[in-house]
């Protein structure tokens, strides 16, 4: 005999979840949920750990076993049936039974997750939600004592669902067993489809929710840091208008502080944006609750503006800081760059000034040099000439001295004309 042949709506259920994302439960019925992260890196993790883990649970029971590398699995364990999710952080398990124990949110429904199994789980449990699912009064306002006796008045979320089709309550508090608890009376003629969706919802509420204020502790711990960085930050901004601080020193200081904030922006980027992510899927699952006021008691959307939005705004705050902190150091990293780039140019040009100087005095000392050579060559030349010219000289009746003294200017002139010659072949 098949292991769900005698429980026929436990069997139904199980059809149900292999064609269907959402599960159908009856009237009256309770569901318990439980999800589990690891606490880093849960993206990353090791998914055939989860698998193993699911195994073992289903081994308690003697259940078929998924495949090897499977994402999702739907079976039945015991009186339970078991939905089963791999998501991008973190696993879900959603185990629901026809039937309601004479004791409100009783611990012993919630056994199905043992706390031997459930502490040995690769992670740490997320969320942990025990919802009550039983039918409507003729009188809606009876429902009243049950909400007064089950859940707190100060943070007690109470609406009507799906055009009326349900009243969901709850006060996102847990009891001393880790269970949070949820209640949802069913208006006569809704069928199990749209109950199995109502429950859905909420255990999507509840593991979003805490998924996403995850980024507030991420949030909080990186203010402190910005709290630290942004005075550090601002006092190297005005400290490059001081012309006694070294620019190239300032800039130093400037690439550590972005170092860091660079170093934070890598950090939190992955969570920042999961968290915004979660937050849309929050704000997206309470509005298909279509919800309108039941006696006059707070709404899930009301109770999210004030609890939940806060948080969120508090991590958007955090995030926008950050990148307006890497704008104003990236500004600041130019400026400095600016800064230290007119200070070479003014050292370049000193020094092109330098080398002009040096220029002009080497140019004074060559045409000194050459003035002085012409005279050393003259003086030669005037000699060699002389030599040449005393026999003319003497054949004509003229003196040493007077040829001499003929020759020597001519001599000056041609020495004076070829060392310009040569000069101007240089250039």
């Amino acid at each position: 005999m098949s292991p769900t042949a005698d429980h026929p709506l436990r069997y139904a259920l199980v059809n149900e979840l292999h064609a269907r994302p959402f599960p159908q439960l009856g009237v009256p019925s309770h569901a318990v949920y439980l999800a589990i992260k690891e606490p880093a890196d849960a993206a990353n993790r090791n998914r055939a750990a989860d698998l193993a883990h699911l195994n073992a649970l289903l081994m308690r029971h003697g259940a078929a076993q998924p495949q090897p590398g499977a994402s999702h699995y739907a079976g039945v364990i015991g009186k339970h049936a078991l939905k089963w999710e791999s998501h991008t952080e973190f696993t879900t398990y959603l185990a629901f039974a026809p039937g309601l124990s004479k004791r409100p949110f009783d611990p012993a429904e919630a056994e199905i997750f043992r706390d031997d199994w459930v502490a040995a789980a690769p992670g740490k449990r997320l969320a942990a939600v025990s919802i009550r699912v039983e039918a409507l009064p003729e009188n809606p306002d009876d429902i009243n004592p049950q909400l007064a006796e089950w859940f707190v008045p100060e943070s007690l979320v109470c609406a009507w669902v799906l055009e009326g089709a349900a009243v969901i309550a709850g006060d996102f508090r847990i009891d001393p067993t880790g269970q949070m608890r949820f209640a949802v009376f069913v208006r006569p003629g809704t069928g199990p489809g749209r109950v199995g969706r109502i429950v859905q919802r909420i255990c999507e509420i509840e593991t979003y929710r805490a998924m996403s204020m995850l980024g507030l502790g991420r949030a909080r711990a990186l203010t402190q840091r910005l709290n630290a960085l942004d005075p550090q930050l601002s006092a190297l901004v005005a400290g490059m208008t001081n012309e006694a601080r070294p620019a190239e020193g300032t800039l130093r200081e400037l690439l550590r502080v972005s170092s860091e904030l660079e170093t934070l922006a890598v950090q939190n980027s992955f969570r920042f944006g999961a968290t915004g992510a979660y937050e849309a899927i929050v704000t997206q699952r309470v509005e298909v609750l279509r919800e309108s006021r039941f006696e006059g008691k707070q709404k899930f959307s009301e109770f999210m503006m004030r609890r939940y939005d806060p948080a969120m705004r508090t991590v958007k705050s955090a995030e926008a800081r950050l990148n307006t902190m890497l704008e104003r150091a990236a500004r600041a990293g130019e400026l400095l760059r600016t800064l230290v780039d007119v200070e070479r140019s003014a050292q370049n040009q000193l020094v092109l000034e330098s080398m002009d100087k040096r220029a002009d005095l080497q140019l004074r000392l060559q045409h000194t040099v050459e003035g002085l050579s012409v005279v050393a060559i003259s003086y030669y030349a005037v000699s060699l000439a002389g030599y040449l010219a005393y026999p003319v000289g003497k054949a004509l009746g003229i003196s040493k001295e007077m040829m001499t003294a003929g020759l020597t200017p001519a001599v000056i002139l041609a020495v004076w004309l070829m060392v310009r010659r040569i000069r101007r072949g240089f250039h």
